[in-house]
């Protein structure tokens, strides 16, 4: 039967009267309550509806849950892996894609009133929100005037999931740009591992000595692995170079 002047029978006006009246009792608890009450799979029902606009989003829910193993599991899965998953079409698996995203711009955009680094936690914990849903290992570059000051803060270098180049020129050439006093320099293991390897040890002795030749101190390397990092300065791992305390007043 063609669907045109298709109307749907009682039963299945009936079927969409109560999954339409579901729905505005989850969207009333989210309102009333915010997402501390949700448990998982209701925080992917809800946010389903607006990429579903008729099925059943409950069900799906269980399921990427199941597949994936938790929550935060589905939104890191790969937007191949969530098309497979029976229900998700492109657009579902788009908007799956962008919370971890939206998560750091969020983050980001409230730090953007935050004009100083006081010490070396501070810029740890900054980095780990600027590493929100990056996949990729890619090579951040801090610069600061000499009251500690953000002059800048962006990625310089991005590669692919196991390795990223160092644009060493690029980094000096920022910071004479800025006229930057210190740098810190971040990048990420996608592994969630957080040691430095001997390529990391290394790379930060050829940024140090080439930022030495401009007289802009190196202060920091910081290696961030999930929602973790590690310090090289405060964890003493390079006297040689990171030899003092920060100074911030």
């Amino acid at each position: 039967m063609s669907k045109k002047g298709y109307s749907p029978g009682k039963e299945e006006q009936g079927k969409l009267s109560v999954h339409a009246g579901h729905r505005e009792r989850v969207k009333e608890l989210f309102l009333k309550t915010g997402l501390d009450s949700f448990s998982s799979h209701s925080v992917l029902e809800l946010l389903l509806y607006y990429a579903i606009p008729q099925k059943d989003t409950n069900a799906l829910a269980h399921r990427l849950i199941r597949q994936f193993g938790s929550l935060s599991a589905v939104f890191d899965a790969p937007f191949e892996e969530l098309l497979k998953v029976d229900g998700i079409g492109r657009s579902a698996a788009i908007l799956i894609k962008m919370i971890p995203q939206l998560c750091r711009r969020y983050e980001e955009d409230l730090e953007n009133g935050q004009m100083a680094i006081f010490d070396y936690e501070e810029a740890g914990k900054l980095f780990v929100k600027k590493y929100i849903g990056r996949k990729n290992e890619s090579v951040m570059l801090m610069l600061l005037d000499s009251r500690e000051r953000i002059l800048y803060c962006d990625v310089v270098s991005e590669g692919n999931a196991t390795a990223a180049n160092i644009y060493i020129k690029k980094i000096v050439s920022l910071a004479s740009r800025y006229d930057a006093v210190y740098a810190i320099l971040a990048h990420n293991h996608p592994s969630g591992e957080c040691l430095p390897s001997k390529q990391d040890l290394d790379t930060t002795r050829w940024v140090y000595h080439a930022l030495e030749t401009i007289e802009v101190q190196l202060i920091d390397h910081i290696i961030v692995g999930s929602n973790n990092y590690i310090s090289l300065a405060k964890s003493k791992i390079m006297p040689e170079l990171f030899n003092q305390e920060l100074d911030m007043e």
